[in-house]
This record gives structure tokens, C-alpha cells and sequence, in this order.
């Protein structure tokens, strides 16, 4: 939420304004298709705690270089390639792994927002890799440079916004619909972003030597991302996110529990939209620090919206329990692949979203095994029968440039969902 958008001249040419008006002709036609509407129904049923099938959904993430190589992009305007990179990967979704992905007849124009910052910044030294591992450098030292950290105040650019929101009108208004879309739910990580500021060796000792200092630099975290939800909806840059919005992890946001019931059709609320947290750097933590040190931090944040995702990487298994008394309102709870299945699969029950997170690794392997991924989907849906599950495929940093090992995942994927429906 801190990201700035970048000003944009939002000039092109008469011929790459008619390649961005054919994209968008292919965008509605996908949009317009009556299969969005049932997907979106399903969501919607899933959500709100109905058993419908396992629903599937696949985010390419790192591997999108490969799918989606540079070369196919044609546009030089900073913010209509992003326009251009978002109808691409919405009709490559469509064209090759037709996930339960809903597409929406309609492009999306920012609310532009800015932030005074943190007052620290994070410093890493970085290797010539593009993708390789960083290290950290660390900005705090003592508990003094706690001091620092500064509560960030968020302003919106409404000029920016609505030249922006402009162009893409000027574009495409005869073809989609044109929506400015804000801040659209919550999100903190207030431990992997302190473990960016201190160095995780530094952090983790801390837990046991500084405690005092660890909670005085989350609470200054949480303090942060609770200003800067507010100034968003002191300034009315919210936009109900109950319809096709990334939810915590993974999943989709289509709901009739939000908004509230007092919503006034007009000024969206924290209230309204779901909220996140997560701590991956915790997830070799004891239940007892988890909860210590994160939940009781971030159920403060969690506490300002109507119901909320926890967990992304960390196999939270032996944490649920501590989850459940914590975190307000708390609907979908990401299982990574690292979390036991069967622990999760009794814990949760059907009175909380199981959001499961196979390995990627099935698609970055020597050798592609369909087979393999057959059978591991299927096992998982048979422990999983009594849960509303939804199979999420992310950080997939590569499928070794064989993008078919993308679109088999979702096919066969799919068919197993079938077989639970």
C-alpha cells in the first residue's frame, strides 16, 4: 500500500492504441462470457463457507518471464504497458490454463496514493543474479534506532488519479468498463519487514535477549499500517474488494458478507474489505513466540476490517489454535506445503477456508510428471473431503521453460477438483 504510482505520459501511437484496443475487444470477450458469472458464483458460495469443490487457482508469479516473455510486449508508456501486462495475462489465462481465475469485463485505473515513509530504509547487497539471495544489511543496531521508525501518513494524488483514470477512458470506455480502484484490503507483515530492518540472526536472538525491544518494534510496525488504512479511508481512496481481488494468499474475495450491513453505498471502510497478516519468517518459531510476538501485534491491525486471511509460506499446522483465539473475524488460513495436511484438515473443519499451497516444485523439477501431480492432487482432496479447500499453485519462480507444465497442472488439476465436487 506504501507503493507510489510513477507519473506516466499516457501517449501512444495511433497503431499501438489500436493493438491496446484489440487486446481489450479480447478482454471483454473473455469477460462478457457467461463461465465468469458461475466462476463468480462459486467463489462467492466457497467464501461464505458453502462446499462447493475444491477451487483451483494458479499465479505464475516468477515463472511469468518465461510464459510471458519481454519480447511479446510492444509498449514503451510505463503505465499503459502495465495496462498492456495485465490484458496479456488475462488472455493468456484464458487461452491456456483456464483455472478458476475470474475475468471481469473491465480495466482498472489506480487510485494514486503516496506515503512520507518509514524513515528507515532497508539496505541489502545484492549478487550479480538477477534472482539469486541477498543479504541484509542491517539498519537497526540498538533498540535506540527504534526510534527511527517514523508512522508513515498516506495522501492521495486525486489529480494524478484522474488523469490517469483519464486516459484509460479516452482508450477503452466504448469497449470495458473503466474503474478506479484504491486500496482494496489490508495487509501486514510487520515481522518480515523488521526482520528486513534488524537482519533475521539478529532478530531471532533478540526473541530470547530483547524482547522488550522486539515488541517495541512491532507495535511501532502495527502502529503504521493501522494510520495509513485509516488516512486511506479518512480520504475515500477505498474500493470494495468483494468482487475479483487477490485475498491474503491466494484465493478471491467474492462475498455477500461484505460489506457491512450498514454500508452507506458510497464511503468503503476498513469494515468492508478483507484484511492479512502474516509472519513467514516465523515459521521455524514456537507456537508460544508466534503468538507472542505476532498474533497479539497483528490482531490489532486485523481488528480494523470484516474478515480476515492469515499465513502465506509458514506451515501454521501447530498454530491454528493460537490463530483461531487471536485473529478477529478470521475466514481463509493459508497451509503451505510444509504444514501437515491431516492436523490442518481436523482443525479447520468447514468453519474456516483451507487454502493449500503445493509444492512448486512439481513444476521446476528435471522432469515433468503429470502423473505424479495427478495423484498428489488426488490423495490431497480425499484427506481434505470435509473442508472448503481451495488449491492454490504460487512462487513458482520457473516450470524450466516448458510453459505446457503450467497449463497441465491446471487441466489436471481441475479434473481431480471435478471428482470432489
Amino acid at each position: 500500500m506504501g507503493e507510489t504510482t510513477k507519473p506516466a505520459t499516457g501517449t501512444v501511437s495511433e497503431s499501438d492504441a489500436a493493438y491496446l484496443r484489440d487486446l481489450a475487444r479480447k478482454v471483454a470477450e473473455i469477460g462478457n462470457d457467461p463461465v465468469q458469472e458461475r466462476k463468480a458464483e462459486m467463489w462467492t458460495r466457497h467464501n461464505d463457507l458453502e462446499r462447493v469443490r475444491p477451487m483451483v487457482l494458479a499465479f505464475p508469479e516468477g515463472s511469468w518471464r518465461e510464459l510471458l516473455p519481454g519480447d511479446r510486449f510492444r509498449i514503451g508508456d510505463r503505465f499503459l504497458r502495465r495496462i498492456e501486462g495485465d490484458f496479456l495475462r488475462r488472455i493468456y489465462y484464458w487461452e491456456h490454463m483456464q483455472d478458476d481465475n475470474v475475468t471481469e469485463p473491465a480495466v482498472y485505473a489506480p487510485v494514486v496514493t503516496h506515503t512520507t515513509g518509514w524513515g528507515l530504509r532497508t539496505q541489502n547487497t545484492r549478487p550479480e543474479e538477477a534472482t539469486g539471495a541477498y543479504h541484509i544489511d542491517p539498519v537497526i543496531h540498538d533498540e535506540s534506532d527504534i526510534d527511527k521508525l517514523e508512522i508513515p501518513r498516506l495522501t492521495v494524488d486525486w489529480d494524478e488519479t484522474e488523469r490517469l483514470h483519464g486516459i484509460l477512458q479516452d482508450l477503452f470506455a466504448d469497449i470495458l468498463t473503466v474503474e478506479k480502484r484504491g486500496v482494496q484490503r489490508g495487509g501486514a507483515e510487520p515481522l518480515d519487514f523488521y526482520s528486513q530492518l534488524r537482519g533475521i540472526d539478529n532478530m531471532y536472538m533478540d526473541l530470547i535477549d530483547k524482547p522488550e525491544m522486539v515488541h517495541k518494534a512491532i507495535g511501532r510496525i502495527i502502529d503504521g499500517r493501522i494510520q495509513m488504512i485509516r488516512d486511506a479511508e479518512e480520504q475515500g481512496a477505498m474500493t470494495l474488494g468483494n468482487r475479483n481481488n487477490y485475498a491474503g494468499s491466494g484465493g478471491t474475495s467474492y462475498t455477500k458478507q461484505l460489506p457491512q450491513p450498514d454500508f452507506d453505498g458510497t464511503h468503503v471502510r476498513a469494515r468492508d474489505l478483507w484484511g492479512f497478516a502474516t509472519a513467514q519468517i516465523f515459521s521455524e518459531v514456537s507456537p508460544a513466540m508466534h503468538e507472542e510476538f505476532a498474533l497479539t501485534h497483528e490482531a490489532r491491525y486485523c481488528d480494523l476490517f470484516g474478515l480476515n486471511c492469515y499465513g502465506c509460506c509458514e506451515p501454521l499446522h501447530h498454530k491454528l489454535d493460537a490463530l483461531f483465539r487471536t485473529i478477529p473475524r478470521l475466514r481463509r488460513i493459508s497451509i503451505s506445503p510444509w504444514a501437515d495436511v491431516d492436523i490442518s484438515a481436523e482443525k479447520l473443519a468447514d468453519r474456516y477456508i483451507y487454502s493449500w499451497k503445493p509444492n512448486p516444485s512439481m513444476l521446476a523439477g528435471e522432469r515433468w510428471q503429470p502423473d505424479v501431480v495427478r495423484r498428489e492432487m488426488r490423495e490431497f482432496c480425499e484427506r481434505t473431503r470435509g473442508n472448503v479447500v481451495e488449491i492454490i499453485m504460487k512462487d513458482t519462480h520457473t516450470v524450466r521453460h516448458e510453459p505446457r507444465r503450467m497449463w497441465e497442472w491446471v487441466r489436471i488439476t481441475r479434473e481431480v477438483a471435478e471428482e470432489f465436487a
